[in-house]
């Protein structure tokens, strides 16, 4: 035909080898950063509420009580000292399963419990290192003396050592406010999801013509002459 002329057709420009390279380092680089923070997270935490429930039962502070025949050493652990950071340590380990198990907001309120758990920790632990409260009663029980005394007293280390370990448990919890949207939650292949379910064949009768179906059948208590 006259006049007609030929209008080339615009082809789809084909997805190019970089393009799709570039867009595949994108994606794996994220999943690499989650996994790398979740399992941060999950080390900080056991790490420091072991180290916590660890160094809270050793021995913090020590001394001599002065009594009618001498000196009377005396010490007394963390625990004799404050209880917390041993009870916040047993909170952040149920957080920290806890955040798997909620997603959305309950994850981020978790997480939130989770650092605050071992801020609380770290500060009463710090706090204790040098309180000599818990001495002068474990004097006082020990003497009977409720003025008793104490001389030379010394503090150890172990106090610090419950700080470094909130500080951990800290340092998850703050993970797990940044990261946690991203981890991933407990499988939800037991949860029904409305989908029906395909039900059981029928039973068939037993075949007459083979005998170890009528015994079965007999040990169902069912009669084997019987038609379906």
């Amino acid at each position: 035909m006259e006049g007609v002329s030929a209008v080339p057709v615009p082809q789809p420009r084909a997805r190019t080898a970089d393009s799709a390279s570039d867009s595949a380092s994108g994606a794996a680089p994220d999943s690499a950063g989650s996994r790398r923070s979740l399992a941060a997270g999950l080390l900080l935490g056991a790490v420091g509420a072991t180290v916590v429930l660890l160094a809270s039962g050793q021995t913090w502070a020590e001394g001599d009580a002065a009594t009618g025949g001498g000196a009377l050493p005396l010490a007394v652990d963390g625990r004799d000292v404050t209880g917390v950071p041993a009870a916040l340590a047993v909170v952040s380990l149920a957080a920290l399963v806890a955040v798997f198990a909620v997603r959305g907001a309950g994850r981020r309120i978790v997480a939130a419990l989770l650092a605050l758990s071992g801020l609380g920790a770290t500060l009463s632990a710090w706090a204790g290192g040098s309180d000599s409260t818990a001495l002068d009663e474990e004097a006082a029980r020990t003497t009977g003396d409720a003025a008793a005394t104490i001389h030379a007293i010394g503090h150890t280390a172990w106090p610090y050592v419950t700080a470094a370990g909130g500080l951990l448990i800290l340092l998850a919890g703050l993970l797990a406010l940044r990261y946690g949207s991203r981890w991933p939650a407990m499988s939800g292949k037991y949860e029904r999801d409305g989908t029906p379910r395909p039900g059981r064949a029928p039973r068939t009768g037993p075949d007459p013509d083979r005998p170890e179906d009528l015994w079965k059948a007999l040990d169902r208590g069912e009669d084997p002459t019987r038609e379906v």
